[in-house]
């Protein structure tokens, strides 16, 4: 419990700054990523400038669906309930649509600077970057999950041919003995 303790504050506050700045963010890669795309292939631009809401939605979906995967596996473990995720899930989004709404009303000062950031976006490559992020997250999840289930499952085999063993040489001594 008391490194949940503190891990769940840490946690709580990266997921809300990554979800607010990824709802100020998220427009300008998409229009950026699209933009370029129609340079090259024209048809394919088009069709996507039809649907920059729904890549927009999918692209922030991803966020929220590694975050809420991530932070109440962190905060409540592996025994976790459905419902406390579902609110802690909602919490965190409830508090960065009311808090990127807040930001919109109140532009000034370090809000203004970190808008600004929104040209940095404008580049194709950062804004493939910064699209792919939780793709790149939820691999690396992924594949440390494997490797920790494969380290597992090696050491259950080797505490079972052991036992296995220890089992066949109580035999073997016990044979011997008559």
């Amino acid at each position: 419990m008391g490194k949940a303790a503190w891990d769940a504050p840490l946690y709580l506050s990266v997921a809300w700054t990554l979800m607010i700045s990824y709802q100020m963010f998220t427009q300008t890669a998409v229009t950026t990523l699209v933009g370029y795309i129609n340079m090259f292939w024209p048809f394919v631009g088009a069709w996507l400038t039809s649907r920059v809401d729904m890549m927009v939605f999918i692209s922030a979906f991803a966020w929220v669906f590694v975050l809420s995967s991530v932070i109440p596996t962190v905060i409540l473990g592996k025994e976790r309930s459905v419902l406390v995720q579902f609110f802690v899930c909602l919490t965190l989004t409830f508090l960065a649509f009311i808090a990127f709404d807040i930001l919109q009303v109140y532009e000034s000062g370090p809000i203004n600077y970190l808008l600004s950031l929104t040209v940095l976006l404008n580049n194709p490559f950062l804004a493939i970057a910064y699209l792919s992020m939780p793709y790149v997250l939820m691999l690396i999840i992924d594949l440390n999950a494997r490797k920790r289930r494969k380290k597992e499952k090696a050491l259950e085999n080797v505490a079972e041919i052991y036992m296995q063993d220890a089992v066949a040489s109580g035999k073997s001594a016990t044979m011997s003995q008559s």
